[in-house]
């Protein structure tokens, strides 16, 4: 009797556990699906061909298209060509629009929401001729979301500030602003007029930038992207008016020339043009740029404009070595005070067959390395007092270099290169040294066990 008991309690027992852990397992399900909320709208990005943003507050409606080609366009208010990460950004935010809650299921008036009229809707038409439109209203009462709903959906929804702000785009906010639209990558010449100089860039069979014209120099790499780079962020203003523009004509017809720069990738080339007012306080002058690729005179932000006051020597390369961070394989330094030659083996530097210390040699490394002009000569003539080679690039590089005095200062001149680069005598002082301040190393090999 008393086994039979225990087995029935035993049976209720787990009848009992059982359901509990169901009616928990029930309701953290309920809960999960609870905390899920359904999206506004979703879609698939590739499916879009369309898209029109109304303000029935009167502002100008924008529309948005894809061409035969698969180009984006702003067709409306006017033509213009597209910001495609702006684009790319939409067209993502519209694929799947969240929202926060549902508010009310069954509308029967969206008046009360400030969706009828909404402030905003968006028409987005599919490659299948379906369209949906996603209708944005007022603020909801508490917190920063807003209310939307889909046109033939009885649902409204909330949906936070920025998922309102994603979708709320203008043809000003679309466009592409840039006044030079090439493309970086396939950039292969660029021709900066400045100062009565014309100075061309071209790329060497390396790919490097260099100055073909008016001679052929070696090109400061860092200053030339610097000047493509600021090419792009030269951009209009969207929201500039029909009488700013007449006036910013006005004033860029009567301005000086600062420079004019001709760039040319694989689609051909375009042209900026940058003029200056002079104001009358210092600080108060005013830039104006004119593209060959987009209608119309620019204001240009100061920064950017002076960027393009520059002179031929500015784009120059005035390092004197091209071997820069990868330590050369081999140093051969002749003056009339050292005659040395050093070489790497593995690890360490030699010298006569003797290991140098590693301090001694880096400082003259770093002196070689840090050479540079600090302007160029046009002529000069002396016999090379100092002759420096320098082997990298596992052997497939060298450079050598003579430099002979010239007034207070020397003349450094690159085997092959006509330049002729000022260097100061201190410079050239501590280089001297660096040489005949190399070290043997004294240090002890380890013992042996």
């Amino acid at each position: 009797m008393k086994i039979r008991g225990l087995l029935v309690a035993l049976g209720l027992l787990l009848v009992l556990a059982g359901g509990i852990w169901y009616s928990n397992h029930k309701g953290k399900d309920s809960a999960e699906k609870a905390s899920v909320t359904p999206n506004v709208l979703t879609l698939k990005e590739a499916d879009i061909v369309r898209v029109e943003f109304v303000r029935p507050a009167g502002e100008t409606t924008t529309v948005l298209e894809k061409d035969s080609s698969g180009t984006w366009k702003i067709s409306a208010p006017a033509a213009y060509p597209v910001d495609r990460d702006a684009v790319t950004a939409l067209l993502a935010a519209l694929s799947s629009v969240a929202s926060d809650k549902v508010v009310d299921e069954k509308a029967s008036d969206l008046g009360q929401y400030g969706l009828a009229p909404p402030a905003l809707a968006v028409t987005v038409r599919l490659k299948d001729g379906k369209s949906k439109k996603v209708l944005l209203g007022e603020v909801t009462a508490i917190g920063s979301g807003f209310y939307a709903a889909v046109e033939g959906d009885a649902h409204v929804y909330t949906v936070a500030s920025y998922t309102k702000d994603a979708l709320d785009k203008s043809s000003a906010d679309l466009r592409d602003r840039r006044l030079l639209t090439f493309n970086s990558d396939k950039l292969a010449r660029v021709v900066f007029n400045s100062h009565k100089t014309e100075t061309e860039f071209g790329k060497n069979a390396s790919g490097e930038w260099q100055i073909v014209k008016p001679k052929p120099y070696r090109a400061d790499a860092f200053a030339v992207e610097d000047l493509i780079r600021r090419l792009k962020d030269v951009k209009l203003d969207p929201a500039l008016s029909a009488d700013g523009q007449k006036k910013a004509a006005s004033a860029f017809s009567a301005a000086a020339p600062v420079a004019t720069v001709t760039v040319t990738d694989a689609a051909g080339s375009q042209t900026l043009e940058i003029r200056k007012t002079k104001g009358k306080a210092e600080g108060d002058d005013k830039y104006y740029a004119h593209s060959s690729v987009v209608e119309g005179v620019y204001s240009v932000e100061t920064a950017t404009a002076k960027a393009f006051d520059r002179t031929i020597d500015d784009f120059r390369n005035k390092k004197i070595f091209d071997f820069g961070f990868n330590d050369p394989s081999r140093v051969d330094y002749h003056s009339a005070k050292v005659q040395t030659t050093v070489s790497k083996a593995g690890e360490k530097w030699f010298c006569a067959g003797k290991a140098l210390d590693s301090n001694s040699i880096q400082t003259l490394l770093d002196k070689l390395r840090d050479l540079a002009a600090t302007k160029f000569a046009e002529s000069g003539s002396s016999a090379s007092e100092i002759e420096i080679t320098v082997v990298s690039g596992d052997a497939k590089k060298t450079e050598k270099v003579s430099l002979a005095k010239s007034g207070p200062d020397w003349l450094a001149r690159r085997d092959g290169d006509a330049s002729l680069y000022v260097i100061p005598a201190a410079t050239v002082d501590e280089i001297e040294r660096a040489a005949a301040d190399l070290k043997e190393d004294q240090s002890k090999p380890p013992a042996k066990k």
